[in-house]
């Protein structure tokens, strides 16, 4: 049996290093999350604008419009492995760069769009491109963001430092609904649905500005520092030695396996890890979105409740979201990451039924609906605090930023990003309302088997080169 080679100068960076890569690594996120957040919120405007034409029902435009939303998510995989390869080969930091850029770029331009009133069938389509380059840029943020943080965060505190790629989603997500909520509060409806819904959108260019200086000023890890120099010439022979490989210049070169055939197993190692590591995110990615980014249109578009109230319920959700991550995070570096993990995710399975039940019940008082959705959305943030440090855990850093990245986006584009198609189409065809908790119970369950494969010390162990 092989002893695992750890990277045994983890959290050697100077605390300021580390503070300014949790930041850095953090902002682009949050921008991220606040987008998708925005577009999720404002799902049935963007509908009335964009994909309804002469004859078309509400319900048909709202089912093209998380189509689009849909699309967006499955480019993310391209974007991971595009980008997660630039990434593991040139660098955290031009990577991180590039992407903040393009998502910047992509998510103003969504907000000086003209609508379907106005140039007719290119709106959608128009809407649909750059929620591709969206996409893209957002499947090469996460890979590099939780790299960048565990790969600086100090011993014992992976979890910690990981968490806080969570919590700026928690963030993102808040502030797109609470944008939502203001503009709701302050503007008519006439001209919230005629304009007032650009401004969101309009606002990403200050904020993703801020964070192209905040990454302009970012340290390259010292992960991939030592991963750089192990590659260059001259150190890969040794390196090679030191892992038992043998090079032509050995005398044993007759009997080494091809090139082809050595590279082949730890890339099939990689496949598999990426596959698990999506199953894991499973239940996560599917109640997360459900519960903190479709439940505004499912109460509005189901259970006939008003704009406002719908924002009010999701804030509340996500304030508990953002509530237990952090704690979430830390307390997986004390007792591991599967153990706050699965009870997460069992958890999440439990009260899905119990929590619509409520939600449907008109003689439910607004303070029990309130707390209500404030669990749900916290027992799903057991899930998120841990996970970017687990997956972080999963691959070495030569293929980290790919690795992860592919896992994270692979498992968004299947049961985040389909939520709402998902959940909107399956309740127009079968009339049922409970369709969300099956969802998420289905989901939650296939995720705690994938979970109790950890192994119960990988908090305890130090990243892999």
């Amino acid at each position: 049996m092989t002893t695992p080679v750890h990277d045994t100068a983890e959290g050697t960076a100077r605390p300021p290093r580390a503070r300014r890569a949790l930041v850095a690594g953090s902002v682009g996120n949050f921008i991220e999350w606040y987008e998708f957040g925005v577009y999720g919120y404002f799902a049935t405007i963007i509908a009335a604008n964009f994909f309804t034409p002469d004859g078309g029902s509400e319900i048909e435009a709202l089912v093209k419009t998380y189509a689009s939303f849909a699309l967006a998510f499955f480019f993310r995989p391209i974007g991971a492995a595009v980008f997660g390869r630039v990434g593991d080969r040139i660098g955290r930091r031009p990577t991180l760069i590039l992407v903040v850029l393009m998502m910047t770029v992509a998510t103003t331009l969504i907000g000086l769009l003209p609508t379907y009133a106005t140039v007719g069938a290119a709106a959608p389509w128009l809407l649909t491109l750059l929620r591709i380059v969206q996409g893209l840029s957002a499947g090469g943020e996460f890979g590099g963001a939780v790299s960048v943080m565990t790969e600086f965060a100090p011993p014992g505190r992976r979890g910690l430092y990981g968490a806080w790629q969570s919590f700026t989603v928690a963030l993102g997500l808040l502030g797109g609904a609470g944008m939502a909520a203001l503009l709701a509060t302050v503007m008519s409806e006439s001209q919230l649905n005629g304009w007032g819904w650009r401004l969101p959108f309009l606002l990403t260019l200050p904020l993703g500005l801020a964070a192209l200086w905040l990454r302009l000023r970012l340290e390259e890890t010292p992960s991939f520092e030592r991963a750089a120099r192990d590659r260059s010439p001259g150190t890969s022979e040794r390196a090679a030695q030191d892992r038992g490989l043998q090079t032509k210049d050995t005398p044993q070169a007759k009997d080494t396996p091809r090139a082809d055939a050595v590279t082949a197993a730890p890339a099939r190692e990689v496949a598999k890890a990426i596959a698990l590591g999506a199953g894991r995110l499973m239940g996560w990615s599917a109640a997360g979105y459900t519960f903190l980014v479709v439940m505004p249109s499912y109460l509005q578009s189901t259970l006939n409740a008003s704009f406002q109230q719908a924002l009010i319920a999701t804030v509340l959700a996500n304030l508990g979201f953002a509530a237990s991550i952090i704690p979430a995070g830390a307390l997986s570096d004390r007792i591991g990451r599967r153990a706050v993990m699965v009870a997460g995710a069992v958890l999440v399975a439990v009260l899905a039924f119990p929590l619509l039940d409520l939600l449907q019940d008109p003689g439910s008082s607004t303070g029990s609906k309130g707390v209500a959705v404030f669990v749900a959305g916290a027992v799903v943030g057991m899930m998120a605090g841990p996970g970017p440090a687990m997956l972080a855990e999963m691959f070495p850093t030569r293929v980290r930023y790919t690795g992860l990245g592919l896992a994270y986006a692979l498992s968004n584009a299947v049961f985040s990003g389909c939520a709402g198609l998902i959940i909107t189409e399956a309740i127009k065809r079968t009339g049922n309302i409970d369709i969300p908790a099956h969802y998420v119970v289905v989901t939650c369950a296939v995720s705690t088997v994938a979970l109790l494969t950890l192994r119960g010390d990988d908090h305890r162990r130090a990243l892999r080169n």
